[in-house]
């Protein structure tokens, strides 16, 4: 207990560098004063951030939000045709979809690029949530796949004695049992999608700009103001941290059930 009690505060540190440093006029914002509460305390910094960044955390939300729901919905369906409905080829084409998760973002950059400027997808949010969408593929089937292999086959074979054909089984025996897979999927892509940075720089324009590249041109020309972009990194970091809380308990339940066991 007490070593856990440790790493946390060590974990901690910096988010009260953070959070004090948000809080302090100009003046104060230097690094040799990072550890010390502010003397005079002002929401500023707080205010500027926002300003700056209220149009990427829009765009990051018309991003994250339907990327990780289509996500979701994919992976599920892939990951509930690998597991109970076997096909001649299955374990090939499981295969093929790992493999795309050890692909890196760099070795794709070039045709992507190409291929989304063909496709006149380029410069805007559609484009990116479709690049993360077919990226995130691979990663959603795997938990999908994984986690409806401990639903037991005998319910399954029960509704097609029934008559239920492959998408009402889904629907009425497969799906409801989803919520834990679910969470852990939404939170690892809303997480991925919300973070992103390498894509958003080469797919989007300055107006589809998500929360990522915003903060990345949050800089002083002569004098860096440290108290903004504690404030904007905090700004930044809150909407992964409000989907964890939301289903962070939904989120465990998923590790424990297999989730993401191999």
């Amino acid at each position: 207990m007490t070593l856990l009690l440790v790493f946390a505060l060590v974990f901690l540190m910096p988010v009260y560098v953070l959070l004090v440093t948000s809080f302090k006029p100009l003046s104060e914002a230097d690094p040799s004063r990072a550890w010390l509460l502010p003397e005079v305390w002002t929401a500023e910094g707080w205010r500027a951030a926002w300003t700056a960044l209220a149009p990427g955390l829009w765009n990051s939300v018309q991003l994250a939000v339907p990327g990780s729901l289509i996500s979701a919905v994919l992976g599920s369906l892939n990951g509930y045709v690998l597991a109970k409905w076997r096909f001649p080829g299955a374990d090939a084409v499981f295969t093929l979809f790992l493999f795309g998760m050890f692909i890196p973002y760099q070795a794709v950059m070039i045709p992507l690029v190409q291929l989304m400027t063909a496709a006149d997808l380029i410069g805007g949010i559609p484009g990116l949530v479709l690049a993360h969408v077919v990226y995130g593929l691979p990663i959603t089937t795997l938990i999908f796949r994984n986690y409806y292999v401990t639903i037991p086959d005998e319910m399954v074979e029960a509704a097609r004695v029934d008559g239920a054909g492959m998408f009402r089984t889904y629907r009425w025996v497969v799906l409801p049992l989803s919520g834990p897979a679910f969470a852990v999927v939404l939170i690892w892509q809303f997480t991925a999608l919300w973070n992103d940075f390498l894509f958003a720089v080469f797919l989007t324009g300055p107006l589809s700009w998500p929360t990522t590249v915003a903060l990345n041109n949050i800089a002083g020309a002569q004098v860096v103001p440290y108290s903004q972009q504690m404030a904007a990194a905090l700004l930044a970091s809150l909407p992964t941290l409000i989907v964890y809380v939301l289903l962070g308990r939904f989120f465990m339940r998923g590790l424990m059930a297999g989730a993401l066991k191999g």
